[in-house]
């Protein structure tokens, strides 16, 4: 279990001790440095720290999880976790953070011809929760919705803000962000039931039959 302490022996906290004499550069400080100013190791960390996070937060949800916990599935000290992060609730704010790659699909499902653009929305949303990379920071946001604001709040702004900018150009009208928000409710929906209830046999279908009759349902709201 990697500590403060190694990280300090390989110089990765970001508390380098000066040269023993004045004017003496940092030894080895500088070179083994990112660009960016981060050291590879203390990247590592920071990443394993975040992505044991999300895995504790999908699982157990906020109220359910420790910092304790959080180390150890990341495999670290928990020191490095307060290093890192300092609070569980920044740590959870961090974990919140959705990879650009969800907007990117939405953004993408909703170009081209208006016809079928609520089969392409449904199989872009599923496909964002299929990918191993995404699911634990949706499930934290989901599982957490309804007992904590900051997830509530993401989760508002992915349902409308990222769809709104999606489907700016395809659902118009006086009562466009109605109909949007409607589509939002029916992909949340779908990803509750599908991937954190559970619930058979819609969890087990196949994505070409979700995606074909509930592509119908939205394209019903897009064309109204």
């Amino acid at each position: 279990m990697e500590s403060v302490s190694d990280m300090r022996e390989r110089g990765e906290t970001g508390h380098e001790q000066a040269g023993t004499t004045a004017g003496t550069a940092p030894a080895a400080g500088a070179a083994a440095k990112h660009a960016g100013g981060r050291r590879p190791g203390e990247t590592r960390t920071r990443e394993a720290i975040l992505g044991a996070a999300r895995v504790c937060f999908a699982e157990r949800g906020f109220d359910g999880t420790s910092l304790r916990r959080i180390a150890e599935t990341a495999g670290v000290d928990q020191a490095l976790v307060h290093h890192f992060y300092g609070t569980k609730e920044s740590l959870f704010l961090q974990a919140l953070e959705l990879p650009g790659r969800i907007q990117e699909a939405i953004t993408a499902a909703a170009r081209g011809e208006r016809a079928g653009v609520g089969e392409r929305m449904v199989r872009a949303h599923l496909s964002v929760w299929d990918d191993v990379s995404s699911r634990p920071a949706l499930m934290t946001m989901v599982r957490s919705a309804a007992i904590h604001r900051a997830a509530a709040a993401r989760l508002r702004e992915t349902a409308t803000g990222v769809l709104a900018r999606a489907l700016g150009g395809v659902i118009t009208g006086e009562d466009a962000m109605l109909r949007t928000s409607m589509v939002a409710t029916q992909l949340v929906g779908l990803a509750m039931m599908r991937y954190v209830a559970v619930l058979e046999p819609l969890s087990s279908a196949d994505t070409d039959t979700v995606v074909r009759y509930y592509g119908r349902a939205l394209q019903a709201v897009v064309d109204d």
